[in-house]
């Protein structure tokens, strides 16, 4: 893996290196945690390089202090999870979509709390990837590159085993794929999967404020569409009243 912020603990020890090909390279850092009483599981792409060196010291740090590797793993895995804005954001489209009903909760979230770990945060690919050194964005595509797809069929696989009852929320396109490749295996059902929320980010602000109402249509710049929010926002409403009427 080609060197990016120079000095971080991923780089300076290749030990931790799972596969290399080409211009990818996948490297082990503290994920394996999976919070089996979850009944929410949020899934990203994979783990950053920040997240990677975070969980990798906590992970460290958990060990030294004498704890066992399945709790230093969890410790590691809470370490971290995110926070601040994007949460808020996220719990905010959660709420609307009336996520917190068929979950019965009062609010999506109660699901945050760490003590209770109902919520698996995960990656499609779980382990940190990168290309040309940088943080693995979906490219090459993750079910059409062997290493990638591997771990998709193995890691993500047996979480969505260890998890058959719980809300599956892919943030973006490529995690959503990754679950719908998950599907078509019969391992989760159609409508345990929320797709088309917009991804929480700050980046994302705009769209995000269209969804939730807080922008009119009208004030939207031309970098969002506001019709695929609508069909977004009605069918996951409509996905999120069937759970909660079998609930």
């Amino acid at each position: 893996m080609t060197a990016h912020t120079g000095g971080s603990f991923i780089d300076e020890v290749p030990a931790v290196t799972l596969h290399r090909s080409g211009n990818v390279s996948v490297v082990w850092s503290a994920f394996d945690h999976v919070a089996v009483s979850a009944r929410l599981a949020i899934v990203g792409i994979t783990p950053g390089r920040h997240q990677a060196e975070v969980a990798l010291g906590a992970f460290r740090s958990a060990l030294r202090a004498g704890l066992g590797v399945a709790e230093a793993s969890r410790q590691a895995k809470l370490t971290a999870a995110f926070s601040g804005p994007m949460r808020e954001n996220l719990v905010a489209m959660l709420d609307f979509i009336g996520v917190h009903r068929a979950l019965g909760v009062s609010s999506t979230a109660q699901v945050f709390d760490r003590g209770r770990e109902l919520v698996h945060l995960t990656s499609a690919v779980r382990y940190p990837t990168f290309v040309n050194g940088e943080n693995y964005s979906g490219t090459p595509d993750m079910l059409r590159t062997p290493f990638l797809r591997e771990m998709v069929d193995a890691c993500l696989a047996v979480e969505a085993r260890a998890l058959p009852n719980a809300l599956w929320l892919p943030l973006g396109p490529k995690p959503a794929a990754a679950l719908g490749h998950l599907v078509s295996k019969g391992l989760l059902s159609h409508d345990q999967v929320l797709e088309g929320l917009p991804h929480p980010s700050r980046a994302n602000n705009e769209r995000i404020a269209y969804f939730l109402n807080r922008k009119a249509r009208g004030a939207l710049s031309a970098k969002t569409n506001a019709r695929t929010l609508d069909e977004a926002k009605s069918s996951l409403c409509a996905q999120v009243s069937r759970l909660t009427a079998r609930a």
